[in-house]
């Protein structure tokens, strides 16, 4: 577990970026990167989310798995984005804090472990589909085609969004 310094920063590293991104939306709509970030189901869904990311314990998570629970505020927001598009909800998918926190801070294999679980959660959950049938749809080529695309919006938007980019 992280020292309790280095969890207030991330806390408030995410405070400030939420706060950002909600004072940068009016500005955002007007050159938005892709149409799907038109909707703020889309863009930055979980703005109005309280996310403590400094309680958040990575380590315990690998060491026992994770409460689907813990999760509901991503698979809601995920379920909204795949009545849209499969694009749309791997863009929800990609932009949840917890998820860029642990993409961020820790090794790659325990990053596609740790969204590999949600996205089998998710499956099980909203499609009532084994672990065997989720993979098959992870490794699918629509879903890895949207998620790639997703991925290179987002990277595209932060681009964009970052401070001096001249937006």
């Amino acid at each position: 577990m992280a020292s309790p310094d280095k969890q207030q920063k991330r806390a408030q590293r995410a405070k400030a970026k939420a706060k950002q991104n909600r004072s940068g939306k009016a500005r955002a709509k007007a050159h938005v990167v892709h149409p799907l970030l038109a909707d703020p189901l889309i863009n930055e869904p979980f703005d109005d989310v309280e996310i403590d990311l400094s309680t958040f314990d990575f380590k315990d998570i690998a060491d026992n798995g994770f409460d689907p629970a813990d999760f509901y505020d991503l698979f809601q927001a995920m379920k909204v984005g795949e009545g849209i598009s499969l694009l749309a909800m791997c863009l929800v998918f990609l932009q949840y804090p917890v998820l860029e926190l642990v993409v961020a801070e820790e090794e790659e294999d325990a990053a596609t472990d740790f969204m590999m679980g949600l996205l089998i959660t998710y499956r099980g959950i909203f499609h009532d589909e084994d672990e065997d049938t989720a993979v098959d749809w992870i490794s699918a080529d629509a879903f890895l085609d949207a998620y790639n695309e997703a991925s290179m919006i987002l990277q595209k938007k932060y681009a964009r969004d970052a401070p001096g980019a001249g937006v």
